[in-house]
């Protein structure tokens, strides 16, 4: 998609999954962290400056200030609970009647800055049964390696463009091998590997529209 090894970026992230509770319910804490040879300041700005987010991710409209309103077009909105300049933000995610929660942190670290994404979520547990983290862990992988390709080129990456990109031969293979590193944290978190595995198969098919690989 951009020239830059895309199997190398999933292979970038490191995935981990935590146990948390909200409201005196159960969440689950899908956290990704990468490493970009940028400086805070330039990577903060990828991820908050509303002319910079559609090159990456998707056009984002509301008042990005804490407290306020925000709506990514045809996904999530919500709102920015705390934003730290520039090592800190936190909203929510809602879609529908449904709240979840992000967290994004930033470090200065070898020369570039260190990402930690946190998602905490109440989850079905029909949902993870069938899918695990890989079900909202693949989508912010596709997300990271957006910004990768953004910072690494100061190009924009067109949003139809990668909305398909997951079904081609490079992106199956993107999707496949962040699958593979979720359903890895699925099974140090307690799941029986061939049943994180399975999930991990059945969430590549759905990003990716085709059948889930042989195990």
């Amino acid at each position: 998609m951009t020239g830059i090894d895309a199997l190398e970026q999933a292979g970038l992230v490191a995935r981990e999954l935590h146990r948390g509770e909200r409201g005196g319910a159960p969440t689950k804490i899908a956290v990704a962290r990468r490493l970009y040879r940028a400086a805070p300041g330039d990577v903060w700005d990828a991820l908050t400056d509303p002319q910079r987010l559609p090159r990456w991710f998707a056009p984002v409209t509301g008042d990005l200030r804490e407290g306020g309103r925000y709506q990514v077009e045809g996904n999530a909105g919500g709102v920015v609970e705390e934003c730290r300049q520039p090592e800190r933000f936190a909203l929510t995610w809602e879609m529908g009647d449904q709240v979840s929660w992000v967290e994004v942190l930033l470090a200065p670290a070898d020369g570039g800055t260190e990402l930690t994404l946190r998602h905490e979520a109440h989850v079905d547990p029909q949902f993870w049964e069938q899918f695990g983290p890989g079900a909202v862990g693949v989508g912010w992988d596709l997300a990271l390696w957006g910004l990768a390709a953004h910072l690494a080129t100061g190009g924009a990456i067109a949003q139809e463009v990668g909305q398909e990109w997951p079904t081609t031969p490079e992106g199956q293979a993107f999707v496949a091998r962040a699958t593979s590193g979720w359903a890895q944290a699925d099974a140090a978190d307690g799941r029986e590997p061939a049943s994180a595995e399975a999930a991990g198969q059945r969430t590549f098919a759905f990003y990716t529209g085709t059948a889930a690989p042989e195990a």
